[in-house]
């Protein structure tokens, strides 16, 4: 039996706000659907088989913390998300002393990371995985 994670419920204070920076940092945008008393927004990432749908939910907007984007190529998703003019943190990584900054030394997969915040202040961590380059 499988259990496929597919769809993650982003809450938001403003949707359009939300779709914009979504379809800026280069997510697909699947769904755009309002009826009369709700409205149905689905974006994936890039590669990715799991979407987001954003929930208008002013209460609970910028709640979401920890998801991770994998990435093989960290530059490369950093000058794609620039690009569309979404601002990303600088490329960090992990020491027995703590985070560092800059890419990880050795280039080692889930060693470098760099952080992404939409305009509610959920968050994102971009992850590298240089051996899925390719895939």
């Amino acid at each position: 039996m499988d259990f496929k994670l597919e769809l993650v419920v982003l809450p938001v204070s403003d949707v359009d706000v939300a779709k914009d920076f979504y379809v800026r940092a280069g997510f697909r945008l699947d769904v755009d659907h309002r009826g009369e008393n709700f409205r149905v927004v689905q974006l994936t990432p890039p590669g990715s088989a799991c979407s987001i749908s954003l929930m208008h939910n002013p209460d609970a907007a910028g709640t979401l913390n920890g998801l991770h984007l994998v990435v093989s190529d960290m530059a490369a998703a950093r000058a794609a998300l620039q690009g569309g003019g979404v601002d990303v943190g600088e490329p960090f990584h992990f020491t027995a002393a703590g985070q560092v900054p800059g890419p990880d030394p050795s280039g080692a997969d889930f060693g470098t990371f760099a952080a992404l915040v939409d305009p509610d202040g959920n968050s994102f961590m971009l992850q590298e995985v240089p051996s899925r380059a390719g895939r």
